[in-house]
């Protein structure tokens, strides 16, 4: 068995970029053709995150001139350059399979709003004179 771990642990990427279920997010994808290499972006919601170790895999949804495609990347793949989180979302389920149902505007997720720390509020500089009226 330890064997088996040894040959995991060294498929697996040392940085994974943090993102959830419910972010939009854009996926960075190695295509090969032929002996060209390139990068193809495809954005999304994340609707499902599933497995663990080497198998983890994850689910984005999109729509395409109206209809909805849904495509599942391997988070540890050589391929995937990148995940880049446009936005992030607020939810409360961790599969978001309900989305397929949705049309429209019923297909938003609400974004996360991530507030600022209270501590570094903003000092103005004395020399700049607010107007009093």
């Amino acid at each position: 068995m330890n064997e088996i771990r040894a040959i995991e642990a060294s498929q697996m990427k040392a940085e994974v970029d943090k993102f959830k279920v419910g972010d939009t997010v854009k996926v960075h994808f190695k295509i090969v053709e032929g002996k060209n290499e390139r990068i193809q972006m495809y954005e999304g919601l994340v609707i499902a995150i599933k497995n663990s170790q080497v198998g983890k895999t994850f689910t984005v949804r999109k729509n395409s001139y109206g209809v909805g495609v849904e495509r599942v990347f391997p988070i540890h793949s050589p391929r995937i350059a990148k995940v880049e989180v446009l936005r992030p979302g607020k939810v409360r389920r961790a599969k978001l399979y309900y989305i397929r149902d949705k049309i429209g505007k019923a297909a938003k997720i609400k974004e996360l709003i991530v507030k600022k720390n209270p501590q570094a509020k903003k000092v103005l500089p004395e020399s700049v004179e607010t107007p009093q009226g």
